[in-house]
């Protein structure tokens, strides 16, 4: 079975589990702890991920420096993956739950460039349009473009709204290349 396809199962079976039970808050703050942790010490990843440290190590390693910071039932879970020989899959496991959390909650990440800083008010109305636009709740990313000239870009998904000035301009000249003015 492929990491990607392991990672999702284990995630959504956590996420799963945390909806029934009622401790869906909890385990997301857990795995927002771990994932900072693994993204602080590269060490650590790479000893989860090296088929030399046994799993019952790894196990031992994880609640040695979890165990006071989250939950049992998290706890559990890290534990299990390590146990089954899944520990280098923590990351992607963590990062798999995210997204399923946000496909649950109907949430969506856009990447916004834009040719000049957009104010609050001009980002919340760009937000809000996209929101209705989709139908779902918008996490954005905004960032500065100046090769854009002027407008926004918007990358949700696989789709791109290019608003841009300079994509205007690449349309124009390849309407007056071909001739169909």
């Amino acid at each position: 079975m492929s990491s990607a396809i392991a990672s999702r199962r284990y995630a959504s079976a956590l996420l799963d589990v945390a909806v029934d039970g009622n401790f869906l808050e909890r385990v997301t703050e857990d795995l927002q702890k771990i994932k900072e942790v693994l993204h602080q010490n590269h060490d650590l990843i790479l000893a989860l991920r090296s088929p030399l440290v046994k799993g019952d190590r790894k196990s031992r390693i994880l609640e040695e420096i979890f165990s006071n910071d989250i939950c049992d039932k998290t706890m559990t879970f890290v534990k299990l993956l390590a146990h089954k020989k899944r520990a280098g899959l923590l990351s992607e496991v963590i990062s798999e739950f995210a997204t399923l959390l946000d496909e649950k909650n109907g949430v969506v990440n856009a990447d916004v460039k834009s040719a000049v800083k957009l104010n609050e008010e001009q980002a919340r109305d760009l937000v809000n349009g996209l929101s209705v636009r989709t139908g779902k709740k918008i996490r954005a990313t905004m960032s500065l473009d100046e090769s854009l000239i002027g407008g926004v870009t918007v990358k949700i998904g696989d789709t791109i709204l290019d608003g841009s000035v300079s994509h205007q301009l690449q349309l124009l000249r390849k309407t007056l290349v071909s001739g169909q003015v």
